[in-house]
């Protein structure tokens, strides 16, 4: 990742308290600058990672999630993320009544309703599912 895409990713994300970022791989560089700014932020992925200790690790499995490990997020977010975690994704967040922010790898096209951001000085796009939260 290009230091001005992790940077405008942190930017973005750093406006919410708590974070969930689900799918964490071998990538911990975005989680790591949100937990030095100040916000509490746990990691997921179905197998275990290595996070620095400013990270909470979770394995979970967001197709079979732990509700537990999404209840107090602002927002859970993906790097990545590939189409067929979109809609699991997505309904976490709503249980959880937290935004979804997610990033799609390559031209692979959101496959929820979103509002696209674009990241200052990128050319990436920041999505956000529309119909995230209940009711």
């Amino acid at each position: 990742m290009s230091d001005a895409r992790h940077a405008a990713l942190v930017d973005r994300l750093a406006t919410d308290d708590t974070l969930v970022e689900v799918g964490i791989g071998n990538r911990p560089a975005v989680a790591a600058a949100l937990a030095d700014r100040g916000c509490t932020v746990t990691a997921t992925d179905v197998s275990d990672r290595e996070v620095p200790a400013s990270v909470e690790f979770v394995r979970d499995d967001v197709t079979d999630p732990d509700p537990a490990v999404y209840a107090d997020a602002d927002a859970i977010y993906a790097l990545n993320c590939p189409p067929e975690l979109h809609r699991p994704v997505r309904d976490v967040a709503r249980r959880a009544d937290a935004d979804f922010r997610f990033t799609t790898l390559g031209g692979d096209p959101p496959l929820v309703p979103v509002t696209r951001e674009s990241l200052p000085g990128t050319g990436e796009t920041l999505f956000l599912a529309e119909d995230n939260r209940p009711g």
